[in-house]
């Protein structure tokens, strides 16, 4: 199936009534929103409604955790990328993503948006108005309050039943070979979800306790515990003082390291591993050495939960409501800012070390761990924009390579420019920061501000790196639009220094290479794109290299060799599929697209022509308003239509578009025939 559901992490127990109800909602209405208290199961409930509608939704069920967003200016941002459209246009990001949705028959889930109702409302509001098609399922602590919305009040587990069915689960995973059907077992085991008001999180974090007492003893702890609270006349609604009373006495019942813990880990927005929790929670009286055992203890108590990283590695993270108890744990030891700035110099670090070594054959896996790794790279720089201006300057530019590289450019640009802002003088990044900015405008197609920061970023280069660097945004500024000779007049200059293999160096021999094939200069443009991506090779990067592909693929179609053409489009595609570089991919179907139809075969070339639409409609502005582009595409669509007929080309047109990027990628890739059934058949 299309979409993005994540695993359920334990076993589903009961809800049969209220899933059938939420079913029914969603096929009669286009936004529901299901609330409820913290820990009462709004996310389960959401995911498995999600798993058990998604036949409904031909375009896929997608799913977005927002519980690590705090910045509400980057929820469409967020949104945005579980659908992958990964748009570098000047266009907002909604409105990106109301066009990308618009004709789309999808269910999309907002997990957790109680911290951000203005935002998720006017989001969601714009959404339904562009695509009649989409329907959203949200959890929340509270209604979103839209005209459409459709609430689901969701109660807690019975007690006498679900619930106690969820604690004999749990306690058995607990302890395997225990024993609830002995009455005074059943006795304490159901006295222990009464207390609990069935409130899953709660009894789920009950059930770990077993490991350490008996179901009596923790009937007995627990009772001692709620009467205190009720004696001292805790004042909140009934369920929400029950889970926090839970969390609170689970806390209580963690040794003084463990709680501490706790505290400092909940810094985290995602998931993190040992190092990390090495890193942020070590110190004082919890030394780095000791965090892999206080942390097995958490795990232990179900205060921290463990899954299998995308990058293969054991990684953890908590609750939002276990996080949430941390935080305010942390805030009480006076630890918040110190714990934070801790947080934020690792991340500035990592940021660092990415930089250093994406140039190399570690590129694929920096990929993977700062995609998994991106929601604490914000907080990280959200911190540092707030305390450290100069700092977050610093981190903002390293990060150019996430920016530009990965599709994040209407972020960076964004988190650039409130950098830039806040620290207005001259300094130490000031050049490095302009720069990435001018990168991000100019993949945009905003060349005439790409202009002004590349000219701006020469004038602030303090070594030859940072020159290069410059002199590909200003050249790159003007040779896109159609001046190569002028690109020329700027990049030779530059790439006369002897500065060795760098990311400023690639970059100018890659424009200078563009260059020479707008002039008709096939052979030296191809010698110097054999040695950029030798040079690539040579050092396992990927990124760069699958450009210096193009260029070849380029260079071979304007010497009617469409086969090498071809090859060359295919072997960029494959490097480009890898990190998901949207743009690049975009232009290697083109590209792809107009070899294959120069070999004779149009049909295939207008099929994927379609598929490349829709990766420029993921991209944002088509070809980037970049003439030299434009006139691949153009070269490919005459030749086919004129092979074909105006009937046959838009059928098969039609085809690619109605494929999707994954599935045309694959075609494109094994050099699949567009004839035969519809992919969508």
């Amino acid at each position: 199936m299309v979409g993005n559901l994540p695993a359920e992490s334990t076993s589903f127990i009961g809800r049969s009534g209220e899933l059938a109800g939420l079913g029914g909602l969603l096929e009669r209405h286009r936004l529901v929103t299901v609330t409820g208290p913290g820990g009462v199961g709004k996310s389960r409930v959401a995911l498995r409604a999600a798993r058990q509608t998604e036949h409904r939704y031909p375009d896929g069920v997608w799913w977005v955790e927002l519980s690590p967003l705090r910045d509400r200016d980057l929820l469409a941002a967020t949104v945005a990328d579980a659908f992958d459209v990964t748009d570098q246009s000047l266009r907002t990001a909604c409105e990106a993503l109301c066009g990308r949705l618009a004709d789309k028959h999808a269910l999309l889930v907002l997990d957790t948006c109680e911290h951000l109702i203005s935002a998720c409302g006017h989001l969601i509001g714009e959404l339904l108005q562009a695509s009649p098609g989409l329907t959203v399922l949200a959890t929340s602590r509270q209604a979103l309050g839209r005209p459409q919305e459709r609430v689901f009040p969701l109660e807690p587990l019975p007690v006498t039943g679900e619930a106690l069915t969820l604690f004999k689960a749990r306690a058995t995973e607990a302890v395997p070979h225990l024993d609830l059907d002995d009455p005074a077992r059943a006795a304490a085991a159901a006295e222990v979800c009464h207390r609990l008001d069935g409130i899953p999180l709660a009894i789920e974090l009950a059930g770990a306790r077993l490991k350490m007492w008996s179901v009596e003893q923790l009937a007995v702890r627990l009772g001692s515990r709620f009467d205190v609270l009720a004696d001292a006349g805790v004042a909140s609604l009934p369920r929400h003082r029950t889970m926090r009373t839970a969390i609170g006495w689970s806390h209580e019942l963690c040794e003084p390291l463990e709680r501490l813990l706790w505290a400092r880990l909940s810094v985290f927005a995602g998931g993190f591993d040992l190092a990390a929790a090495q890193d942020i929670a070590g110190g004082g009286p919890l030394p780095a050495c000791a965090v892999e055992q206080v942390l097995a203890g958490l795990v232990d108590k179900s205060v921290v939960r463990t899954r299998l990283e995308p990058s293969g590695r054991l990684g953890h993270r908590m609750l939002d409501t276990i996080r949430e108890f941390g935080l305010r744990w942390l805030d009480e030891l006076g630890e918040a800012p110190d714990v934070a700035d801790r947080h934020a110099r690792r991340f500035s670090r990592i940021a660092h070390e990415a930089d250093a070594a994406w140039m190399g054959p570690g590129q694929l896996d920096w990929y993977v761990r700062l995609e998994a790794e991106h929601a604490d790279l914000r907080t990280a720089l959200e911190h540092l924009l707030a305390t450290d201006p100069e700092s977050a300057l610093d981190m903002a530019a390293t990060l150019w390579f996430v920016w530009v590289c990965c599709g994040r450019l209407r972020e960076g640009r964004g988190y650039l420019q409130r950098a830039l802002d806040g620290c207005p003088g001259p300094g130490p990044h000031r050049a490095a920061a302009v720069w990435a900015l001018g990168m991000c405008a100019f993949l945009q197609g905003d060349f005439v501000i790409a202009h002004r920061l590349g000219e701006e970023s020469a004038r602030a280069a303090r070594d030859p790196e940072q020159r290069l660097r410059a002199a590909y945004l200003y050249g790159g500024s003007v040779l896109m639009p159609g001046d190569p000779e002028r690109a020329l007049a700027i990049l030779d200059p530059a790439l006369a220094q002897d500065t060795g293999f760098s990311p400023g160096r690639a970059l100018c021999a890659l424009a200078r290479i563009f260059a020479l094939n707008n002039l008709s200069r096939y052979a030296e443009a191809s010698d110097e794109a054999v040695r950029l991506r030798d040079e690539c090779a040579a050092r396992g990067e990927r990124w760069m290299r699958a450009y210096a592909d193009y260029m070849l693929a380029a260079g071979a179609l304007a010497l009617d060799r469409p086969a090498e053409a071809a090859a060359h489009a295919r072997a960029m595609l494959a490097g480009k599929r890898l990190l998901r570089d949207s743009f690049g991919l975009a232009m290697g179907l083109d590209m792809l697209a107009c070899a294959v139809a120069s070999q004779g075969d149009a049909e295939d070339g207008a099929l994927l022509l379609g598929i490349g639409r829709e990766c420029w409609r993921t991209v944002g502005k088509e070809q980037m308003g970049a003439p030299e582009l434009a006139a691949v595409r153009e070269r490919c669509e005459r030749r086919a239509r004129a092979a074909l007929g105006d009937g046959a080309y838009a059928s098969a047109f039609g085809r690619g578009v109605a494929t999707g990027l994954d599935d045309g990628l694959a075609l494109a890739l094994r050099g699949g025939s567009a004839r035969g059934p519809s992919p969508s058949a």
